[in-house]
């Protein structure tokens, strides 16, 4: 016996309008529960949506390059009674998608942003431009006084980006202007010297970023080369970052601090827990500082809407995760209120998850704050990039001993190495060294963190 059923879009996070990359399913296909539907790519991860059922495909009710939100209806099936009656869990789907079997197409076109934060990602211009995207052809941009059809999110987009949208060439219904567009019109104007919204003298005279084009080598003049496709991962956070470089106005501090006394307090806590498995790693420790001089200076904790600064009253703390096809960023949410076994339990989790690629857009979303350490492979110092809509991120290198004077005589101390890049338009010099020093003293004795309200 046969039942006809309708599955939708699962709960996907806080996104909506994400477009589909991919449909791998047709009419007459069977399928088992928990096998991919469609693939979408969101502003910082590629999902695949499963079928929480077993059975035979009846109508697939979207296409590539159609946008979807959760409750959107994907496809109709017949499933047997049995399988209909035991569905499988979808409450988020499988993402990212970041071991394709083939190896995806170059994207040309920028893709979504996200993220990231330097290494990431994280992560993070607008949403991606799939090579499995149907070709549109584009219309010519709009006569002197012709009318834009763009919704009002994409008029926000533009604005920030100090695009005018009556210079782009829409390729959406109707001559509806997408995001892809707003992007593939940056890209052009950056590969050419010329800066968005200003015509070619202006952008030569000085007044905007006056880029050469990128250059075009034949690489295999000079010596044998290999082509390979960047992963999706990287494909979407290095538009992200491209974004996030050029238009938050970076300026990045550096200083240390002496972890000694911190170092043995965390491997002796581990020594009491070796018998119960719980192991407290340094990130867990960083993470419940950050919250603490966030709390102190909440400038950190906000982020800019327009002219607006929005505070946040939460801490979801988001730190970079080392995969195989690149990195990203899952955030940790509500790190105020977790003991540090639960905050070091959590991260492993979630690193895990990130290197079997099964992140979920909600594993990746809402974080107020990164941080991304190289303490585990080294280094003295970087500038991590901002992973907007967050105005700062910390970076942390591997821990040195070094000698520091007691004011009597050198002795040896464990000092680790600490980079705040942060964005100018929100946050002062005065105010990132009073950050920094707050988390040193926090560091430096963590008995510190009790103080906090």
């Amino acid at each position: 016996m046969t039942q006809a059923l309708e599955i939708f879009v699962p709960d996907i996070g806080d996104y909506n309008d994400v477009p589909v990359i991919e449909v791998l399913v047709q009419a007459g296909d069977s399928i088992r529960a928990d096998e991919p539907i469609v693939t979408l790519e969101s502003d910082k991860a590629t999902m695949d949506v499963p079928s929480p059922h077993t059975g035979i495909v009846r109508e697939v009710r979207v296409k590539v390059g159609d946008r979807l939100s959760k409750g959107s209806l994907l496809i109709t099936m017949d499933a047997s009674a049995d399988a209909a009656a035991a569905p499988a869990q979808t409450d988020a789907p499988t993402a990212p998608a970041s071991t394709p079997a083939a190896p995806a197409p170059v994207v040309a076109a920028p893709s979504a942003p996200s993220s990231p934060a330097v290494p990431v990602s994280s992560s993070a211009p607008a949403v991606p431009v799939s090579s499995s995207a149907p070709a549109a052809v584009p219309a010519p941009a709009l006569p002197a006084g012709g009318k834009v059809h763009a919704s009002p999110s994409i008029r926000h987009y533009a604005r920030e980006l100090g695009v005018d949208l009556a210079t782009v060439r829409p390729s959406g219904r109707n001559g509806r202007i997408t995001r892809e567009d707003v992007s593939a019109h940056i890209k052009a104007s950056m590969q050419s010297g010329i800066v968005p919204g200003k015509t070619p003298a202006a952008a030569s005279a000085g007044s905007g970023l006056d880029l050469l084009p990128w250059p075009k080598v034949d690489f295999a003049k000079f010596g044998p080369v290999e082509s390979m496709p960047l992963s999706r991962i990287k494909k979407i956070s290095g538009a992200n970052l491209s974004r996030n470089a050029i238009v938050i106005p970076h300026v990045t501090n550096f200083d240390e601090a002496d972890i000694t006394d911190l170092e043995a307090f965390r491997i002796a806590l581990n020594s009491e827990n070796e018998k119960s498995g719980k192991k407290l790693t340094m990130l867990a420790f960083l993470i419940k500082a950050c919250v603490s001089a966030l709390k102190a200076f909440p400038e950190f904790n906000a982020s800019l809407d327009g002219e607006n600064l929005v505070y946040k009253r939460y801490f979801h703390i988001a730190f970079a995760a080392d995969t195989p096809n690149g990195l990203v960023v899952p955030v940790i949410r509500d790190a105020d209120r977790k003991g540090l076994h639960d905050i070091a339990a959590e991260a492993a989790a979630l690193a895990k998850k990130a290197r079997d690629g099964k992140l979920g857009p909600a594993d990746m979303s809402g974080g107020c704050f990164t941080v991304s350490s190289l303490g585990g492979i080294g280094g003295t110092g970087f500038t991590p990039i901002i992973n907007a809509p967050e105005v700062a991120i910390l970076g942390v290198t591997r821990a040195q001993t070094k000698p520091v004077w007691d004011g009597k005589q050198f002795v040896p101390r464990l000092i680790l190495p600490l980079c705040l890049s942060w964005d100018h338009r929100v946050v002062d010099g005065v105010l990132a060294a009073r950050f920094l020093v707050h988390l040193q003293r926090i560091l430096g004795d963590f008995r510190r963190i009790s103080l906090d309200g």
